[in-house]
Formats: C-alpha cells, structure tokens, sequence
C-alpha cells in the first residue's frame, strides 16, 4: 500500500468554477486568495444517492442551496448567479464526473484582490465540485456505532460564531475537536456551548433516546442542519414524541441511545461517551428504526418523501 498521501487525493474529470466547467486539473485558485488567509466564506455538503429504481437523486438540493445563499447573506457575500444556476451546477458537476452517487461541494469564497480585513473590492467566486465519499465515519460506525468524547474545545457564542451559517472559518473549532479526540483514540467529539450544556458534533448535530422519547439540542449554538430536521419529521410520522430541549452532558452518559446526523454522516449511532457505554453498546431499536428509514427515503421507496430528492 503506498504512503504518499497524494494517493488518497479526490480527484475527478471536471469542476464548476464561475460559471463553466473546467478541467480538473485547471480548478486552481490564486495564493492571494483572500479566504484562504481569512476563512471568509461558505459552503454546503449534498449527497446524490443511487434509488432503487436504478435512477440518481440528490436528497434536498433546494434546500441546502437555500441554505448556502442565507450562509452568505449573514456573511455578506452577493453570491454572483441565482439558486437555479448553483442547482443545475451541482447537477451538472455529477453527470461532467460520471458519478451515479457521490459528494457534492458548493463553496463560495473571496477570491484575490486586497488583503486586510476588508474584501470590498475582491471578487465573490463560487464553484462546485463532485466526488464519491463513502460513510463519512465508516461502515463499521453506522453498524456498530461511534465511540465520542465530550471535547476540551466548546461551540462558540451565538454573537462569535452566527450558527445559521455555515461559514468556512468557523469550522477550526471543529477541527481542533475532531482531531483532539482521534488522538485520544476516540471516532469523533461532542462538543458543548459556553454554558456547558451539549451543543452537537464537529460536523453533525446529536440526538439521545431516553424512555422512548427523542430529544436533541434546540437551535441556538447548533447548525440547522437538514438530516436533523429530517430525522425529526419522520419521527413524528411515526408517533415518536420529539423534544427539543438543553441537554447537559452527563443525560448522554444515562441516555438509552445516542446517535448523530448530518450529510457526511448520515444516521450513525454513538455506542459509548466519555467511556461510558451508552444503553447496551450497540445500535438502539429506535436509531436502527430511523437510520433505516432514512435510507429508504433517499433510495426513493417512500413515496411520501419524494419532494426530497431531485433526479438527474
């Protein structure tokens, strides 16, 4: 196996950057980018499923473009195309790659211009880009489940880090978290607000199973995230009383199940805390009730949920 770690570099046919495809290796961006020497900018995370039809879906494509343009109104950025050009980019960066299933990247950024603190002048560029990305915490993780720690590194201040945006600096805090608790041979942080009550994951939103009632953190240090509000509703549509409340951390060490949305990650449930065993170590009946669910909704075999997924 080699270790050159250009071997596991994403690598594709073609990228949508500024309005056109270019080619893969062309995708480049000048050293003077103003974002990458100061985080200002946004992104969202879509995924494209194979259906059991054999067709190809992305799940929420509206809704997480959305998203991306109120990310950037909150960070004033004048995304420079419409929704329904960032839309048809993400479905043309799929077919460009030959992908029937995979990642999807829409990134607005700053591009070069002045430096210092105020990018006024420096163009807004936007590009989009498609790859295939499996389980983002294993196969394993969705089966089995996940070992978090409750990280050393908190959430930021709602007035520090505008949690309605998705905004690429923000997500150092994630970083220095997730990489925290690898070190400490776990799979993946929990993270708290700066009152010490659960906030969510480096890059998902958390819920707990405690007799039969599903509770997550309400939206105030946590993104919005989609899956989340996905996992509610189909919940509630099957009688599961849903709370949205504070949770403080040690809930998580008694809870009956823990699991974590979003994405990258899907539904994947969390099996021990801080060390702790959450109910019995293994997927609850409940995460395993949703999980399932979940992946019956983006193949398209529940009707009900079709306006989910939009096909190529």
């Amino acid at each position: 196996m080699s270790s050159d770690p250009s071997s596991k570099a994403i690598r594709g046919e073609a990228v949508w950057l500024d309005g056109r495809m270019v080619d893969w290796s062309d995708a480049t961006v000048h050293i003077l980018t103003h974002t990458l020497h100061y985080g200002l900018g946004v992104f969202e995370g879509i995924r494209c499923y194979r259906t059991s039809d054999e067709r190809s879906a992305v799940f929420r494509l509206g809704d997480h473009v959305r998203r991306l343009f109120d990310s950037a109104r909150i960070n004033l950025l004048e995304i420079p195309f419409s929704r329904q050009e960032i839309e048809s980019a993400c479905i043309e960066s799929l077919r460009r790659n030959g992908l029937d299933q995979g990642y999807i990247r829409p990134i607005v950024f700053v591009g070069a211009g002045e430096m210092g603190l105020n990018p006024a002048e420096n163009p807004i560029r936007v590009a989009v880009i498609a790859w295939p990305w499996g389980k983002y915490l294993g196969e394993e993780g969705v089966e089995r489940g996940i070992r978090a720690k409750v990280s050393t590194f908190v959430r930021h201040h709602v007035n520090s880090k505008m949690s309605k945006g998705k905004t690429c600096g923000d997500y150092v805090n994630s970083i220095l978290a997730k990489r925290e608790a690898l070190l400490d041979g776990y799979d993946e942080a929990i993270m708290l607000d700066v009152d010490g009550l659960v906030s969510e994951a480096t890059g998902e939103n958390i819920f707990l199973v405690r007799d039969g009632i599903l509770c997550t953190p309400p939206l105030h240090t946590i993104l919005d995230g989609l899956t989340r509000s996905t996992v509610i509703e189909l919940a509630r549509d099957k009688g599961i009383q849903v709370v949205e409340r504070p949770i403080t951390r040690d809930e998580l060490y008694i809870a009956d199940e823990v699991f974590l949305t979003g994405t990258a990650a899907e539904v994947t449930p969390v099996r021990e805390v801080d060390r702790r065993v959450v109910g019995r170590g293994v997927r609850g009946p409940l995460t395993r009730l949703l999980q399932s669910t979940f992946f019956q909704v983006v193949a398209g075999r529940e009707r009900k949920y079709e306006r989910w997924l939009t096909y190529l």
